[in-house]
């Protein structure tokens, strides 16, 4: 499972990267997206976007939705931000996707720099 979760991580990074290459920074995180769902093909990678998530809270009560960016392989939520810098909140929100879907791996990938950011979130 570790060389699996790490092929799949290498493999989104990789599919990031040649989004990043081939758009720079400068678009919304919506053209990223389509871009990396793109390259996700390309690579044969499975996954999921725009997914809705119940927001449970006591383990009994639904209080709400999110909806994760895209969930690649049902092991890794991957979180897009075209920002100019990344912050503690952006970490946590990542983590709280994690708990929601009982997932413990998620990637940040920030569009908005010279060099894209790829930061892994765990819980």
């Amino acid at each position: 499972m570790a060389l699996e979760l790490a092929g799949v991580t290498g493999r989104i990074i990789g599919a990031a990267i040649e989004v990043h290459r081939q758009l720079g920074p400068g678009f919304v995180e919506s053209v990223y997206e389509r871009a990396l769902r793109y390259e996700l093909d390309e690579r044969g990678l499975g996954y999921e976007q725009q997914v809705e998530v119940p927001i449970v809270y006591r383990g009994r009560v639904e209080v709400g939705k999110h909806r994760l960016d895209l969930l690649v392989e049902k092991m890794i939520v991957v979180d897009l931000k075209a920002i100019s810098e990344l912050m503690d909140i952006h970490f946590a929100v990542v983590r709280s996707q994690l708990r929601a879907v009982g997932l413990k791996h998620g990637l940040l990938l920030n569009f908005a720099q010279v060099t894209l950011q790829a930061k892994r979130v765990m819980v």
